[in-house]
């Protein structure tokens, strides 16, 4: 027997085996994903847990979490240059090239999840998917909801109106976005990093501070205030975006199948906060905090007042706001 002929010929077929794979390999497409959010939380586990799944076979997912692959800030560069195919962006990282986008960060023009999603699926929702195809070369697949943002304050002073807001001291982040956010809802807003905010509201230093109920307990400011205002006044989400270049290399069953997988991804993450905030009211309750809700409107009409009379809504598409409003 000729062992050396078939070591040979088992070595031949190693390396075409080896080369098929290697090919079958290179026939999936690849879609890189950077996303600054923990590999943990809810919004994540969707990209992993279920997007991943439900694209198939004909795709190469590789997420990369916690700003590992890129720093925050310099994803939208990297989609557009190639270097990523897909990210998971805030609307304000958008604005920095396509300043239409600071619309949906103003107060009270998104004013929750339903309404988020609402604004997606209407005609305002096909106009901001041109204005980012057109300016930055990204394609919005959907949107995931972070969290609404609530007022959270020392003392026991019952706000009703902005007019009640007058003389609080809010913490807001600083920048002038921020810091008229705050302004917005009749408060004196004041500049406090993020790390120092428990110490803060503690101290006396800032008699409130602003964020949605998730963020509220993990950072324990309930430990040191004495009600939650329900104000809604600013939904977190951000968008799920892939570039143009890569988008438009697929073919039409494809971006099908990613399209439905995204719309699955969301849904099942949207849920997922909004059942953490549901129950954290009842958590914060017990804590002995009084929750409850203002004249939500009254907060609205004051806010959008100050932003249209401010430089800060110049590049706002006209009629948008009369759009969003109505839906």
């Amino acid at each position: 027997m000729n062992f050396a002929y078939i070591r040979t010929a088992a070595l031949s077929a190693a390396t075409v085996l080896g080369l098929a794979a290697g090919a079958v390999a290179q026939d999936k497409i690849e879609l890189i994903f950077s996303d600054v959010n923990p590999a943990d939380v809810p919004r994540s586990k969707a990209m992993t847990d279920i997007f991943a799944k439900e694209i198939g076979d004909d795709f190469d997912f590789k997420p990369y979490f916690g700003a590992t692959l890129m720093k925050q800030g310099t994803e939208l560069v990297g989609l557009q240059r190639g270097n990523i195919q897909m990210a998971g962006l805030p609307p304000s990282d958008l604005a920095q090239q396509a300043p239409e986008f600071d619309i949906l960060g103003a107060a009270y023009v998104v004013r929750d999840q339903k309404h988020l999603k609402a604004i997606f699926a209407s005609g305002v929702g096909e106009q901001l998917k041109q204005i980012a195809r057109d300016k930055l070369k990204v394609e919005i697949l959907g949107t995931f909801y972070y969290g609404t943002r609530q007022v959270n304050l020392r003392g026991d002073k019952e706000i009703k109106t902005p007019e009640d807001m007058s003389g609080v001291k809010l913490r807001m982040p600083g920048g002038e976005s921020w810091q008229f956010l705050g302004k917005s809802l009749g408060a004196n807003p004041v500049p406090i990093p993020y790390t120092e905010l428990y110490t803060a509201l503690q101290s006396g230093v800032v008699d409130g501070q602003d964020n949605p109920l998730p963020n509220d307990k993990a950072m324990k400011f309930y430990e040191v205030t004495d009600q939650i205002v329900m104000t809604s006044h600013n939904v977190g989400f951000g968008m799920l975006l892939i570039s143009s270049m890569a988008w438009n290399e697929l073919s039409p069953e494809q971006q099908a199948k990613l399209q439905a997988a995204a719309d699955k991804a969301t849904e099942w993450s949207d849920q997922q906060y909004l059942d953490q905030e549901a129950e954290l009211i009842t958590f914060f309750e017990g804590e002995g905090l009084k929750v409850y809700t203002p004249d939500v409107k009254a907060f609205q009409e004051h806010a959008q007042k100050l932003y249209l009379e401010s430089s800060l809504s110049e590049s706002w598409p006209e009629g948008m706001l009369d759009a969003i409003n109505k839906l």
